[in-house]
């Protein structure tokens, strides 16, 4: 974008759902300026797992190709108990020839490859240590007022997208510091970076431990042909710890936890993150020209990876309600309809399915699991039925909506817009049969 041009929208946060939807809107020559408070993209352990309706979003985009050969495509998720003893899982191998599959790349690397695909469109610019302290609106435009290296700037857009995450500082400014409808959870998560070889003991690439007390999860991170490489692995604690304490306990967990039960020493810690896990939902995701999405907008615990997989789903919809008003397609009260889907999709899937998925792991006799869980029943009830497998990871499908089929003109379907609707359609039919 050029330096005297302003910008049609203003995307406020540097991470990976700001970076997605200044590329799918970059691609189509709309201008727009990316604003973040730091000096760098952040480099902290985060989420490494896409959901098939995120990979789907990516590769509207165009990096889907980039994501799997920087990252690589997972086989097992299963859920076991602490002695390692097998309970239920599933083979994503069986979807390899579907292009909308579950991928895996570290949160960090797809920021830094979203960077370098966005810095190479001329209608799009980010710009680092520039902090949103202010924001204000009227009937023609909306603006923020921004701390930037050469002092405070106010900078106007058509509309302005705060993607700045949980702590997001744009919903504070639009709804208060405090309103964020919803509660935090009575436990802490630490979520570590690791290398240790968990392939000796015959480990899968995603397995969910259930223990009342050592519940945790390990997940690939990256896939070296000689199998070495990091792990992710995060584990619950209980609350009201320091991050002092949390560090402090962090050794005794990994004995407790890991197979082997390594000691300081037997093990590279690369990273160590202790965070509080939260479920709550914003009243609306538009007010005037502003918008919300992602963490922004809601946030989940992150077992399953909803809360990744639904932010990146949040961008692609916006990014069909705002393409279509830059191209005259539609008004802008299907931003409405954004904000309407969007909440329905956070309180019918992403926060009954991700409390679900946490209490699984803490919150029932792993001894019994195998006979009460109905994840695990219905996983077990289908493992040597590939179709109903297949159907069963076509679930996150049910995310997804075509935000098309509200503009105000017939217009035909991209072939991939036509994919989504098949795919919703058959998740949907699924679930009522």
């Amino acid at each position: 974008m050029a330096a005297s041009e302003a910008p049609w929208a203003i995307i406020v946060g540097a991470g990976p759902s700001g970076l997605l939807l200044a590329l799918m809107l970059a691609r189509k020559g709309v201008p727009v300026h990316v604003l973040e408070a730091s000096n760098e993209l952040d480099d902290s352990p985060r989420a490494a797992y896409y959901g098939p309706p995120a990979a789907y979003e990516l590769r509207r985009a165009g990096v889907i190709d980039d994501v799997r050969k920087e990252g690589f495509d997972p086989v097992i998720t299963c859920w076991r108990k602490l002695d390692g003893t097998y309970l239920g899982g599933f083979d994503n191998s069986i979807n390899f020839d579907d292009p909308d599959r579950l991928a895996t790349l570290p949160l960090a690397q797809l920021d830094r490859l979203l960077y370098r695909h966005v810095s190479a469109h001329p209608s799009a610019k980010v710009s680092f240590n520039h902090k949103v302290v202010d924001l204000g609106q009227d009937k023609d435009k909306a603006w923020v007022d921004v701390e930037t290296p050469e002092g405070n700037k106010r900078l106007e857009a058509t509309y302005i997208v705060g993607c700045d995450g949980a702590s997001s500082t744009v919903r504070r400014k639009l709804y208060g510091d405090t309103d964020f409808p919803g509660y935090t959870w009575d436990k802490q998560i630490v979520a570590t970076n690791v290398a240790y070889p968990f392939e000796k003991f015959g480990y899968e690439d995603v397995q969910f431990f259930i223990h009342p007390e050592h519940w945790h999860m390990v997940a690939r991170l990256t896939k070296n042909p000689d199998n070495s490489g990091f792990w992710r692995v995060s584990y619950g604690e209980i609350s009201g710890l320091t991050r002092e304490q949390l560090l402090e306990r962090q050794p005794m967990k990994f004995e407790a936890m890991l197979p082997g039960h390594p000691k300081k020493g037997e093990y590279t810690l690369a990273a160590i993150n202790p965070y509080r896990i939260h479920q709550r939902l914003v009243e609306s995701l538009h007010v005037g020209r502003f918008l919300l999405a992602a963490d922004a907008a809601h946030i989940c615990n992150p077992f399953g990876g909803l809360g990744l997989t639904g932010g990146i789903v949040d961008v692609g919809g916006l990014y069909d309600c705002m393409i279509g008003i830059y191209e005259g397609k539609a008004d802008d009260s299907i931003l409405d309809r954004y904000s309407e889907v969007r909440r329905e999709k956070y309180l019918t899937i992403t926060d009954p399915i991700s409390t679900d998925n946490i209490k699984r792991l803490y919150d029932q006799d792993p001894d019994k699991a195998l006979e009460n869980d109905p994840l695990l029943k219905l996983l077990n009830g289908m493992k040597d039925d590939k179709e109903a497998q297949r159907e069963f990871m076509k679930a996150p499908f049910a995310l997804s909506y075509d935000f098309t089929q509200h503009y105000n003109t017939k217009q035909a379907k991209c072939p991939e817009q036509k994919v989504l609707v098949q795919r919703v359609e058959q998740v949907a039919s699924a679930a009522a049969n």
